[in-house]
């Protein structure tokens, strides 16, 4: 897998040393929030799922979102920090279909348009180099922030399971979002 880039964002392979981040990440309350995770991940707990995202096929794997760090130095080479992850699973097949799953874990990055970037870096990835024909995700219908990222990226509703997760003490609607290949083509034709 090559290293894809945005323009403030670089998405890479996740390596073994990326798990203690992770974990960080996914034991802070306000980031599992609106992910389907509804516990603390232990190092341990990691590390199995680690092994086992590596035996999923490359265009399945995780990738770490990183984003660029300003620099006052010209001649300094580039600096990312990871702030989040994102992937393609549950490729269908013959149907060329996948659903995408994203975080940010740096709440620092938040409300930056960098999820909005990295989905449109993960798009572009998807219809071009993998040759996708839908893409969708889910997102829990209170999760307004996510649900305008997704739209600016080019994502649609699609549908709803009613009530389909257990939230704080009540049940919210899961929407679906998606973008077929040719959408995606008609607005990158339209953005010259």
């Amino acid at each position: 897998m090559t290293t894809l880039y945005g323009q403030r964002i670089r998405l890479r392979a996740a390596e073994r040393s990326d798990l203690p981040l992770f974990t960080t990440w996914l034991a802070d309350p306000q980031v599992t929030e609106n992910l389907m995770v509804n516990q603390p991940m232990s190092l341990a707990s990691e590390e199995i799922w680690f092994e086992n995202m590596l035996k999923r096929p490359a265009r399945e794997q995780v990738l770490v979102i990183e984003a660029l760090q300003a620099s006052d130095e010209p001649r300094e080479a580039p600096r990312y920090v990871p702030i989040g992850n994102t992937s393609f699973n549950a490729v269908e097949e013959p149907a060329l279909a996948a659903e995408i799953g994203i975080f940010i874990g740096e709440k620092t990055y938040w409300n930056r348009g960098f999820g909005t970037e990295t989905m449109g870096v993960m798009l572009r990835h998807g219809f071009e180099n993998l040759n996708f024909h839908r893409i969708w995700l889910r997102v829990f219908a209170p999760n307004l922030r996510a649900i305008r990222a997704y739209e600016k990226a080019g994502f649609t509703y699609e549908g709803k399971f009613r009530e389909g997760h257990y939230q704080h003490g009540s049940y919210v609607d899961v929407l679906i979002m998606s973008v077929l290949r040719q959408e995606w083509d008609l607005a990158q034709t339209q953005k010259g």
